[in-house]
């Protein structure tokens, strides 16, 4: 082989290797092409969906507290979903084994938070997520207890006090499931974490239950299950 075409066939692998060189920006852009993903086309507002409570009613009926609750939530790319939440909370206690003492409050209560989609594919119709709640109420509560016999002066005592006002502040963390039954209509349970922030008790002590919150104290654990209807 002669130096010319030596220097001939060095020359000519050049440039097929520049022009390889040249084509993969070429081709990576059209496999990236091929595996990019479409711009979602789904539009922000999907509509707003509202839900009645299940669990709170047959707490009423079958304990000495409950009440009835319902939600209006936004729907937001079936992404986010802005929810207000408005329930009515009731109870009638009375204590026969120790005191007798009888509790009563009606209140209604409000809570305003947002919920996110955790599904992967959050267009399907089921949705797993969770959110985060603030809620309030303000209520007053009657506190009586039956006549009491003095044993030195034989005289009877009672206890009124009736429309103590008490107010409670409290956050919630939420999880829970919706499951599409058909056509508009859902079904779906959630678990709930409630935490007080701030609240006001009264002049005699510690109100024993708290609309919307449940049987007082610093925290408690829920749960609702919910008939939805998306609209």
């Amino acid at each position: 082989m002669t130096p010319r075409t030596i220097i001939s066939t060095y020359i000519s692998r050049l440039i097929v290797s520049i022009a390889l060189l040249v084509s993969l920006p070429t081709a990576s852009q059209a496999q990236l092409k091929m595996f990019r993903i479409e711009k979602d086309s789904i539009p922000l507002f999907r509509g707003f969906s509202v839900s009645f409570d299940l669990v709170s009613p047959a707490m009423l009926i079958l304990t000495d507290h409950g009440g009835y609750e319902g939600a209006l939530r936004l729907n937001l790319h079936d992404q986010w979903f802005p929810v207000v939440e408005v329930g009515i909370g009731k109870a009638n206690h009375k204590d026969d084994k120790v005191t007798g003492i009888n509790y009563k409050t009606t209140a209604p209560y409000f809570r305003i938070g947002v919920d996110l989609n955790l599904m992967k594919n959050k267009h399907q119709p089921n949705r797993l997520y969770g959110g985060l709640r603030y809620a309030f109420t303000s209520y007053k509560v009657d506190i009586t207890r039956p006549d009491l016999t003095d044993p030195v002066w034989g005289w009877e005592a009672n206890f009124i006090a009736e429309g103590m006002k008490c107010n409670m502040h409290w956050f919630e963390v939420v999880f829970g499931i919706d499951a599409k039954i058909f056509g508009p209509l859902h079904l779906g349970w959630n678990v709930r974490y409630k935490r007080r922030i701030a609240h006001k008790d009264g002049d005699v002590g510690n109100t024993w239950y708290v609309p919307g919150f449940g049987t007082n104290d610093k925290d408690q654990i829920a749960a609702n299950f919910n008939v939805i209807i998306d609209i």
